[in-house]
């Protein structure tokens, strides 16, 4: 029996002793005051007037004893546009947040930025200072402010231009009445919210240049996950329509990124409307499903790119097509491509059993299209329909994925030839210029480049020898 006192004696003042280290487990040693992952948080830049998306740091105890952030809290110039949570709490201030040993919290970050009245970003600091052990340390946060203009289930009923400076962010839809016309200036920029689109029902005109394109894109900033941006996602908002009533539409040095379904006209054979549209030297990328779509339609593509489109890139469909220096290239990430490069429709190719005539019905005249000087290459098949005997249909001097050969409409081009792009899709690079020694250099012919295609997106002249596709290849050592 005292043997068993004894034993319970010598248990309850272990467990004393270790409910005292409990108790003073803190530590209180300068050198063993917490410090921050980060010197500077940066938020990037984002709209005022609209929250931020979440970011964080940590804060880590590297003692081998507990420690207590006796305060922190937001300092520096702008504490009041930034908003903190801390270990489950949100506030702008807080005390004795206890870290364990050999442990870390997180701080989440938001803000939002008020109006500065100015075309260009303006930086907004702040600090997170938190002391600790008597030791007080701070991290900046930093974020630049862009003041927009907010357009709303928007129709323009007058002509109406968009310039260079804010950017334009609408939300659910912009619409160009009939007889109206939008213009867009060199550099401005035209952003959607999550499911809005641009519908014409009048004339578009955009008028990029090399130096400043015009950019119509998602309205999220920022990285989705570590390095990666929302400029490669798709699906960030709806796309372009151009409906049978519009007419004359031009698009130069444009880039239409992030969307679902893409740049598409459509015309009314019906009516016999046959809405009008050129391209120069635009890039159109990143669409869940077509990159775009002509339905009995005019078009004049020129100098541009077609890329990354989880349904194909470019479908034709009746109507009258003159396509020069373009390239088609699809690397889409998203998803399985279920589509071809290029898909022809309405071509009126009737094949010798005289069964599936290519004819949707509409009463519309056949598909009429010249591709040129072009490349088509990427993951996926290149063109749907291999035989276009007796269409009006023409494929020349062009490089192609398939292995094929020449005929009445496939006429001298590269078949089963790499051009050799510069981009690396692993490394989300989608960059569709030329590599050194690529095959397409030089191989396109004088007598088929286009007037209006002379000069590629970037400012590069053809000349004498062109390369195939829409872009002049560049030496890495030559200025671009």
């Amino acid at each position: 029996m005292k043997k068993f006192v004894y034993t319970l004696s010598i248990s309850l003042l272990i467990l004393l002793g270790a409910t005292g280290c409990i108790e003073d487990g803190f530590t209180t040693a300068a050198a063993d005051a917490p410090v921050a992952a980060v010197d500077t948080l940066h938020l990037g830049t984002v709209f005022t007037d609209e929250p931020t998306p979440t970011h964080r740091f940590t804060i880590h105890n590297r003692a081998s004893r507990s420690v207590a952030i006796t305060s922190l809290n937001l300092g520096g110039d702008h504490p009041e546009c930034f908003r903190l949570n801390v270990d489950g709490f949100s506030g702008r201030e807080f005390s004795d947040v206890e870290i364990r040993a050999k442990d870390s919290i997180y701080v989440f970050v938001e803000a939002t930025l008020p109006p500065n009245g100015r075309d260009i970003p303006v930086d907004v600091r702040a600090t997170v200072d938190f002391t600790a052990c008597g030791v007080t340390r701070s991290v900046v946060l930093d974020a630049q402010g862009r003041d927009a203009v907010r357009m709303r289930a928007v129709t323009l009923t007058d002509d109406t231009d968009i310039p260079a400076g804010r950017p334009y962010i609408v939300y659910d839809s912009l619409v160009v009445a009939p007889g109206a016309t939008l213009r867009l200036g060199p550099g401005a920029e035209l952003l959607f919210h999550d499911g809005a689109h641009l519908a014409v029902r009048g004339t578009l005109i955009s008028l990029g240049t090399p130096e400043a394109p015009v950019h119509m894109a998602g309205d999220r900033t920022g990285n989705v996950v570590a390095d990666i941006s929302f400029d490669i996602m798709s699906r960030q908002w709806t796309g372009v329509f151009l409906t049978a009533t519009s007419r004359d539409n031009v698009l130069i040095n444009t880039d239409i990124r992030n969307t679902w379904q893409g740049v598409r006209i459509e015309g009314d054979p019906a009516t016999g409307t046959t809405p009008t549209l050129t391209l120069l030297n635009c890039r159109l990328h990143n669409s869940a499903g077509l990159v775009f779509e002509a339905i009995h339609a005019s078009t004049a593509l020129f100098g541009c790119e077609f890329a990354e489109g989880g349904e194909g890139l470019v479908r034709l469909q009746g109507g009258t097509h003159n396509i020069n220096h373009c390239t088609l290239a699809n690397y889409y990430l998203f998803s399985a491509i279920t589509g071809p490069a290029l898909q022809l429709y309405h071509t009126g190719y009737t094949p010798k059993d005289g069964k599936d005539k290519d004819d949707d019905g509409s009463g519309a005249p056949f598909a009429s299209a010249d591709i040129s000087n072009s490349i088509i290459y990427g993951i996926g098949d290149d063109v749907n329909r291999g035989d276009l005997t007796g269409t009006n249909i023409s494929i020349r001097y062009c490089l192609l994925k398939s292995a094929g050969s020449d005929d009445d409409n496939f006429i001298s081009c590269l078949w089963d030839t790499d051009p050799m792009y510069r981009n690396d899709r692993a490394a989300y690079v989608f960059d569709y210029r030329l590599q050194p020694g690529s095959p397409a250099i030089g191989a396109g012919m004088q007598y088929a480049v286009d007037p209006r295609a002379a000069v590629d997106a970037y400012g590069n002249p053809r000349g004498t020898a062109p390369d195939l596709g829409a872009y002049v290849f560049v030496p890495d050592d030559a200025s671009e």
